[in-house]
């Protein structure tokens, strides 16, 4: 997020160097997955899309209710994931693929990194971040490093890894974003599938060098946050960040959460991203 000072040269350097170490992690919450393509997937942090762990659906963070049901439901993808984008339930996905075997409609549903793109610069609003680094599919599941070019050169930056997941069955089952797997910057609260009430708590771990965190709750079909918080400064080597965000949503509703930092070099340079439901 552009901010009023840019930060002295060598912080910008720091941040940067920070922000390049981000690749890709494996898939916390499904069966073990054999990369396709890119290189040996790393272990997951708890800021990708995992089923929350039995302490955790014993402990609800303030904000929330508890875990939403991992048994399955229609709104859910592969019976256990969150579907954040461009699908708000099955019925919808659905209905595309019904259309798209009727005359081809909306094709790019079908293309992982067009949907990475789409959800990163369309939904979330990061313009910026307009290239995908590399690319990780296995099956169902794929993994879309998205990234960026900074202002003043140099290689080309990872803003995040999105994890997609086939959303239906068939070899035309359109992709659905489900999370981000997270290492030098997560958001681990509220728990992945958590049912969550305004106001809510959100949170995790950052490494870098004066940072601006920026979260916001967001819905599809709304050009605008239901809620936001701006901004809390963060920084250092695996510190905790946290800040509180008001929203209004209709109940039961999936909701994105989205925290993301910048300023440096670029005006969001890494984000990370957690599926909820309203209460």
């Amino acid at each position: 997020m552009p901010r009023d000072a840019r930060p002295r040269a060598a912080a910008a350097v720091a941040a940067l160097a920070l922000a390049t170490t981000l690749a890709t992690a494996g898939c916390g919450a499904g069966a073990p997955e054999a990369a396709s393509s890119g290189g040996t997937a790393a272990p997951p942090v708890t800021g990708s899309p995992a089923t929350p762990t039995p302490a955790a659906q014993a402990t609800p963070t303030p904000g929330t209710t508890g875990p939403a049901s991992s048994s399955g439901g229609p709104y859910l993808v592969a019976g256990r994931y969150q579907p954040l984008w461009p699908f708000g339930d099955q019925a919808e996905a659905r209905a595309w693929q019904e259309a798209y075997r009727s005359g081809g409609h909306q094709p790019w549903h079908l293309d992982a990194d067009r949907t990475a793109l789409a959800f990163t610069q369309g939904y979330l609003g990061f313009g910026g971040v307009d290239t995908v680094v590399h690319r990780t599919v296995a099956g169902a599941h794929a993994r879309i490093a998205v990234g960026f070019r900074p202002e003043e050169g140099g290689g080309i930056s990872t803003a995040a890894v999105i994890h997609l997941v086939r959303y239906g069955s068939g070899g035309d089952a359109p992709w659905e974003v489900v999370g981000t797997d997270d290492t030098t910057f997560s958001l681990t609260t509220p728990a992945y599938g958590a049912v969550v009430v305004s106001p809510m708590r959100a949170g995790g771990r950052i490494s870098g060098v004066d940072e601006s965190i920026r979260v916001q709750v967001r819905a599809p079909g709304s050009d605008r946050p239901l809620g936001e918080h701006c901004c809390v400064p963060a920084g250092g080597t695996d510190r905790p960040w946290t800040a509180t965000v008001a929203f209004r949503a209709v109940p039961g509703r999936t909701l994105t959460v989205v925290a993301a930092t910048g300023g440096h070099v670029a005006a969001v340079e890494r984000f990370a991203v957690t599926g909820v439901r309203s209460a």
